[in-house]
C-alpha cells in the first residue's frame, strides 16, 4: 500500500495508526473535504474502504450540510481563507459532536488564530479535538507515480510557466505551489533527497526553493518534520533518494507523440482523470412513432485502479496485445461459467433420478468449490466487461483516426528512419486523423528536423495544415521555442529504434474475437530510453555525459549549500524520484517503469 494511503487511513482513524485486523466496530464519523481533499482521497480509497474506516457520510465542505450533533467530523481541506471561514461557520452552527481538523498543506499561524477565535466565540473549544497539518498536497495515482494537483492544474501547467508575458510575481507563485507539493511529498516519505537539476530553467528555480525549504526545516530541530515518527522513515534508511528535476523544454516531442500502449492511449484518446475513465456508450437508433431517432448517449464511468489485476499487468502493453488478452480472459471465463452452470443443473435434477444420486457424491465437492469461487468469477466478469468496453472505445479512435499509422510515422521521424510516405500526403489525407493529430505530427517533424524547412516548404505545409482545419498558433510557438532552444543546446536524440510492424492485426485475432481489428497495424514496440530516462540513468549511475555534466547538485543536509555540480556522493543511487516541471506524460512514465525492470531498482516516479 502506498504511504499516502497509510497516512489517509491514519487521519481517518483520528490520527491514530489504523490496525487492519482490529476487532470491534469502527467509530462512525463524517468526512468533510474540499475539492482538493476529494481528489487526493478518491484514487486511493474506495467507498467500501471508507465505510470500513467508519465513514458513513462524505460531504463537500461548501455544500449544504445538516447538523449531525452526535457524530464526530473529520475535515480534510486546504487552509484557504474561504475554507477557514466555512469551518468557523460550522463551529458556530454546532454541526457536529467534535471536530478533527486536518489541513492538506501547513496552515499559517494567523489562520489558526481565526479558528481559535471562532471556537471561543461559539463556546466550542472543547469540541475541537485535534488540529493537524497532514502534508498530503499531492495526488497518488499509482504506487510509483503522483501528480501535483487536479484542481486549477492550468495554473502550474507548461503554458503557465512559459507564457511570454508572465510577471516575476506570477512565476514566484507557480514555483512556490510546486515546491509546497514536493515538500509535502518528502515529509510523507520521511526522506531528505539529494537534488539534481539542469541550469537556467524553471527546474533550477524549483530546486533552489526546495533546497532552501528543506534546509530551513532541518535547521529548526524542535519542529523538524524529518525526525522521529514519520510514515516513510526507514523506507530509505540505507541510502537517500535522488530527486531529478527535469524541465519540460528538454523534450517537447514526446508529449506530442501518438502512443501505442494501453494506459497512454486511454489517457490520450478518452476522458481519463484521476484513474477514472468516462465513456459515452455508443448510441443506437430508437424506434418511435415519429420514426427512428438517435438514442440518448449513456455515460459510463470505470475506475482503473491498482486492485485491477488486468490493468496492472497490461497497462504498459502495446494495444494489440491488450485486445488479445481481453479475448483470452473472456474465453477462460466462459469455460469456468459453463462448468458452474453444468454442475448446478446436475444438482437441480429431481432427487429420485438415479443418475443424479450416483453423480452427487462426485460432484458435491466440485460444486462447492465452483460456488465458493462464484464471487471471484463475478469480479473477473466485471473486469472483462470493463476492459472490453474501454478497449473497444480506444480501438474506435485508432481506426477512425488511423492512430497506428501516425504512431509508426512519428517513430520513424524521431529515429531519423526513411519515411515511406511524404509528410504533405499525411497532412492532406482527409481520412487520417483530426486537425489536432495532423498538427501534432507536423510539430514532431519540425522539432526533430536538424535543418528547419525552407520558407517555401513551410508555406506549403502551413497551407496544407490550414486546409485540414488546423490552428497554426502551436507552430508559431514551436518556431520561437526551437530558435531559442538551438541557442541553448543541441537537439534531443531519441535513439534509432522504431516500432516493427508484424503485418495487419486481422491475422492475429481469431475469428470469434470481440475486437474487429481489420486493417489495424500490429506494431511491436522497440525498447529504448527516452531523454528523461537517459538523464535519470546518467545521474543515478554517476555517468559522465555532456547531457547532464553541468546539472546542479543540492544536498539540503549540508550545512552550507555550495553552487557546485560536482556530486559529493560517489556511489550509484538505488532510489530515485523524477519530477518534470511543466508536466510529464504516460509515455515517459512507462519508459521509466521499463527502465526500472531492467535495472531492478526501487522506483518512485512522478510527473507534474
Amino acid at each position: 500500500m502506498h504511504i499516502s494511503a497509510v497516512a489517509l487511513k491514519r487521519m481517518l482513524n483520528f490520527n491514530v495508526p489504523h490496525i487492519k485486523n482490529s476487532t470491534g466496530e469502527p467509530v462512525w464519523k463524517v468526512l468533510i473535504y474540499d475539492r482538493f481533499g476529494q481528489d487526493i482521497i478518491s484514487p486511493l480509497l474506495s467507498v467500501k474502504e471508507l465505510r470500513d474506516l467508519g465513514i458513513t457520510l462524505h460531504l463537500l465542505l461548501h455544500s449544504d450540510r445538516d447538523p449531525i450533533p452526535d457524530v464526530p467530523a473529520v475535515y480534510f481541506v486546504m487552509p484557504t481563507e474561504e475554507n477557514i471561514d466555512r469551518m468557523c461557520q460550522d463551529l458556530r452552527n454546532q454541526l457536529y459532536e467534535s471536530y478533527y481538523l486536518n489541513f492538506i498543506s501547513a496552515i499559517s499561524r494567523s489562520k489558526l488564530e481565526d479558528i481559535a477565535n471562532a471556537a471561543l466565540g461559539a463556546s466550542a473549544v472543547t469540541q475541537v479535538a485535534k488540529v493537524f497539518d497532514q502534508y498530503l498536497n499531492f495526488i497518488t495515482l499509482e504506487d510509483d507515480m503522483f501528480v501535483l494537483c487536479n484542481q486549477n492544474k492550468e495554473l502550474i501547467s507548461y503554458r503557465a510557466i512559459n507564457r511570454p508575458d508572465i510577471t516575476d510575481t506570477e512565476m514566484e507563485n507557480i514555483m512556490d505551489t510546486i515546491v509546497d507539493s514536493l515538500f509535502c511529498f518528502f515529509v510523507t516519505l520521511g526522506a531528505i533527497p539529494i537534488i539534481r537539476c539542469s541550469r537556467g530553467t524553471a527546474a533550477e528555480m524549483v530546486a533552489v526553493k526546495l533546497d532552501k525549504k528543506l534546509r530551513e526545516n532541518l535547521r529548526d530541530a524542535r519542529n523538524s518534520l524529518f525526525t522521529g515518527d514519520t510514515l516513510g522513515a526507514g523506507q530509505f534508511s540505507f541510502q537517500r533518494p535522488l530527486l531529478v528535476l527535469v524541465d519540460r523544454n528538454i523534450d517537447l516531442a514526446t508529449p506530442l507523440h501518438h502512443t501505442w500502449t494501453y494506459q497512454a492511449l486511454v489517457h490520450d484518446v478518452l476522458d481519463f482523470h484521476l484513474n477514472r475513465v468516462n465513456l459515452e456508450e455508443s448510441s443506437g437508433m430508437e424506434n418511435s412513432p415519429a420514426g427512428a431517432r438517435p438514442k440518448k448517449k449513456n455515460k459510463k464511468s470505470y475506475d482503473l485502479t491498482p486492485a485491477d489485476k488486468f490493468w496492472q499487468k497490461h497497462k504498459g502493453s502495446p494495444f494489440p496485445e491488450v485486445a488479445e488478452s481481453v479475448q483470452q480472459e473472456l474465453e477462460s471465463y466462459r469455460a469456468q461459467e459453463d462448468e458452474v452452470k453444468r454442475l448446478k443443473s446436475i444438482m437441480g435434477i429431481e432427487g429420485e433420478d438415479e443418475g443424479a444420486i450416483s453423480m452427487l457424491s462426485d460432484n458435491t465437492a466440485k460444486l462447492t468449490s465452483a460456488v465458493s469461487s462464484l464471487p471471484e468469477l463475478l469480479e473477473k466478469k466485471r473486469l472483462i466487461d470493463l476492459h472490453t468496453n474501454v478497449a473497444t472505445a480506444v480501438l474506435e479512435h485508432i481506426k477512425t483516426r488511423k492512430l497506428d499509422v501516425y504512431f509508426e510515422y512519428e517513430e520513424k521521424i524521431m529515429s531519423k528512419s526513411t519515411l515511406d510516405k511524404s509528410l504533405l500526403d499525411m497532412i492532406s489525407d482527409p481520412d487520417a486523423g483530426t486537425p489536432e493529430d495532423k498538427m501534432r505530427l507536423f510539430l514532431i517533424y519540425y522539432i526533430n528536423s536538424v535543418q528547419a524547412p525552407s520558407e517555401a516548404d513551410l508555406e506549403q505545409y502551413k497551407k496544407a495544415l490550414m486546409d485540414a482545419g488546423c490552428n497554426l498558433a502551436p507552430l508559431n510557438y514551436i518556431k520561437q521555442w526551437k530558435a531559442f532552444a538551438k541557442m541553448a543546446s543541441a537537439p534531443t536524440s531519441y535513439g534509432n529504434a522504431t516500432a516493427k510492424p508484424l503485418g495487419l492485426l486481422s491475422r492475429v485475432m481469431n475469428t470469434g474475437s470481440q475486437f474487429v481489428m481489420e486493417g489495424v497495424k500490429n506494431l511491436v514496440l522497440k525498447q529504448q530510453n527516452l531523454p528523461v530516462t537517459r538523464i535519470l540513468d546518467n545521474l543515478m549511475e554517476m555517468k559522465s555525459n555532456p547531457e547532464t555534466d553541468d546539472y546542479r547538485y543540492f544536498d539540503p543536509k549540508m550545512l552550507r549549500g555550495n553552487d557546485s555540480s560536482v556530486p559529493r556522493n560517489k556511489n550509484p543511487f538505488q532510489e530515485a524520484i523524477v519530477f518534470v516541471v511543466g508536466g510529464g506524460n504516460y509515455i515517459e512514465y512507462q519508459n521509466l517503469v521499463d527502465y526500472i525492470k531492467v535495472r531492478n531498482i526501487l522506483p518512485i516516479i512522478t510527473c507534474n
